[in-house]
């Protein structure tokens, strides 16, 4: 056993406590009382937190907030959410589920399990996803409130949402996360701090689209194209035929896509449907092995007729480099990985259309077995890109007769009144449901296409469910710092060097600290012709208007005689309210701004909404130098209910 000491007297408090205030209670917190004092413990415990996910990260929350004693308290509480159910696959990181609880909300199921390590938690449970849509729930009330906010998050998109809450209501916010052995925290302090947002990850690499099509050199772009292939399949096949028979503009929609978009959809929904008439398992195999035959053989072939294995394109051959050959394959039933396809394929296609699946392999053998299939024949007219800078527009000469065939002698919508399909919806958890079955095989059969090395079915799970492995010890590690940094916000003021931001890397080993980065204030240079209002202020400072649920026009007069600026343009959210550069705009002047904003965006105001943020442009004339300065203005914030 290792163990590993680091000082971190910062989180002490800048006065000391008496000794009388530093007496054992008796309690289960005196290790906490003694370093810290009773005060502070009673502080702690009336702390109003609201906890975002209930994951890997939220279990050893939760588990640290119950043995610190947080929220205990007359006043305290916890609010808790998290939207996802839970899969076995969570048991072995998850550590408060156990497998009574598969299938249980996260939330729920990780407060009943904390209240057992200390019955006085106040927990309020929540299962619904912090974001726009449930800011009726979410409330200002309930952000106002809070004392401090901390993310268990795994997506950028609700870290950044929850990000801008809390500096939309002057909250401390504590970020974390983690990635195998590697981790980090953040600590958000309001007028302190910079937030989350203020600085962004590079974006992740993505495989260059042609690489997927034709030119794969690595076991990950025939999984991804095999992920593609499931999605397609099983996925929008069923999508493209329920919004057929349920929106009546479908056509008239899918007209204005390009078309070999419109192609590759009627195809599949004329497939479908015309499938569906007396459909058998045994149509599902015989489809599969068809699938097989264009995936495999056909489309190779003409791809190595369109590039043949001595094809030299300026003066070097055309296969070299990360460009390799490939070859067709020649179907064969008694070959264990064409039959994963096969049954795989048919299984999952009975699933989307809802009829009995068959997991006998020796059947679904018997039957491929007579299938035939038409012989190849190249087409001459058809359009592949050499690579990601060729401006070839891929399709086939014959596109536009395709399309014009299959509108002719579409099923009508009436004609499948009580039809439906179910989409597959890809699920890498369970082993039983031939999601990841087909993605294996489906790779595999193309990495044999490219002489690329094979994937077993775990390895393929991982990369096409982008299962990053979670380490208990990492998860643990930075709850526990993060925890530190809890302590540190109870103190009466918070002075940025007192707060460390953390990056960890278990593998190397590598542990570090820093300081958090200082929120910019906005300094006005005229010499630019830049200027801030106000000046000096900070992604933290709003302009606070508390006028009432006024006009247009009202609000405009009293913010020129109030702050001196004359309203040029004025936005909510991604609305333009008003520019006086419109004429037409006049007529709003007379309009209430909450009228405005609900006729305008098409949207109500939840009931218990009672703030709005605006933007405004103000109308600046030119200097005396005959330059027009850039004038910045705060954010508005407008109380218009009380």
């Amino acid at each position: 056993m290792q163990w590993f000491h680091f000082s971190a007297e910062e989180a002490l408090p800048a006065e000391a406590p008496t000794a009388a205030d530093l007496q054992p209670q008796g309690n289960r917190y005196d290790g906490q009382v003694m370093v810290f004092g009773k005060s502070y413990q009673e502080k702690l415990s009336k702390f109003k937190l609201f906890l975002v996910g209930s994951g890997a990260l939220g279990c050893e929350f939760l588990k640290n907030f119950a043995l610190m004693g947080v929220g205990v308290g007359d006043g305290g509480q916890i609010h808790l959410t998290d939207m996802d159910t839970i899969e076995k696959s969570n048991l072995n990181r998850q550590f408060l589920f156990r497998n009574h609880d598969i299938g249980k909300n996260k939330s729920e199921a990780a407060s009943g399990a904390v209240r057992k390590m200390n019955s006085k938690m106040n927990i309020k449970c929540y299962t619904t996803p912090v974001g726009p849509d449930t800011e009726n729930l979410f409330d200002d009330d309930l952000w106002d409130n809070l004392d401090v906010v901390c993310n268990a998050l795994d997506n950028v998109k609700a870290r950044t949402y929850t990000d801008g809450k809390c500096v939309y209501h002057h909250k401390p916010l504590l970020e974390s996360g983690t990635l195998g052995t590697k981790a980090n925290t953040q600590v958000v302090l309001p007028f302190v701090s910079e937030s989350y947002s203020s600085s962004k990850d590079p974006p992740e690499k993505s495989i260059p689209l042609c690489t997927l099509k034709n030119f794969p050199n690595q076991i990950e772009h025939t999984i991804e194209w095999a992920k593609n292939m499931f999605v397609g399949f099983f996925e929008n096949s069923a999508d493209e035929v329920n919004s057929y028979l349920s929106q009546e503009g479908y056509l008239e929609k899918l007209k204005t896509n390009p078309l070999n978009a419109q192609k590759e959809s009627l195809v599949t929904l004329y497939t479908m449907l015309t499938l569906s008439k007396s459909l058998t398992f045994d149509k599902c195999v015989e489809w599969a092995r068809q699938k097989f035959q264009e995936s495999f053989h056909n489309s190779i072939a003409q791809l190595l007729y369109i590039f043949p294995k001595d094809h030299v394109i300026n003066g070097a051959p055309f296969w070299s480099g990360p460009k390799r050959a490939p070859t067709p394959l020649v179907f064969d039933p008694n070959d264990a990985l064409h039959m994963e396809f096969i049954s795989a394929a048919a299984n999952l296609l009975a699933f989307i259309f809802k009829i009995p699946q068959n997991r006998d392999v020796e059947y679904v053998r018997k039957v491929v077995s007579q299938v035939q299939v038409p012989e190849f024949s190249p087409s001459k007219g058809v359009r592949i890109k050499a690579n990601e800078n060729d401006n070839t527009t891929e399709g086939s000469e014959d596109d536009e007769k395709v399309v014009e065939d299959i509108l002719s002698k579409l099923p009508s919508r009436e004609s499948f009144a009580k039809f439906s399909m179910e989409p597959a919806m890809f699920e890498k958890d369970d082993d039983k449901n031939f999601h990841i079955s087909f993605i294996t095989a489906a790779s595999n059969l193309r990495a044999r296409n490219y002489s690329i090395q094979e994937a077993n079915f775990f390895e393929t799970k991982k990369i096409a469910g982008r299962i990053i492995p979670a380490i208990a010890t990492t998860t643990a590690m930075i709850t526990g710092l993060v925890s530190l940094e809890l302590y540190k916000l109870l103190h009466k003021e918070h002075p940025i060097e007192k707060f460390r931001n953390a990056f960890v890397n278990l593998s190397l080993p590598l542990l570090t600290f820093s300081e958090p980065v200082p929120c910019r204030k906005n300094k006005s240079d005229k010499s630019k012709g830049k200027i801030f209002y106000p000046e000096g202020h900070t992604l933290w400072d709003f302009i606070d208007v508390d006028i009432g649920d006024v006009t247009l026009k009202v609000f405009c007069d009293w913010f020129e005689k109030t702050h001196g600026f004359k309203v040029s343009s004025m936005t909510y959210d991604k609305y333009l309210l008003y520019s006086s550069f419109f004429p037409g705009h006049d007529k709003r002047l007379s309009k209430k701004l909450t009228d405005l904003i609900v006729e305008i965006s098409k949207k109500e105001f939840f009931p218990n909404q009672k703030i709005l943020c605006f933007l405004v442009e103000p109308d600046v004339e030119e200097g005396d130098d005959g330059i027009e300065p850039n004038v910045e203005i705060a954010p508005i914030k407008y109380r218009f209910r009380k």
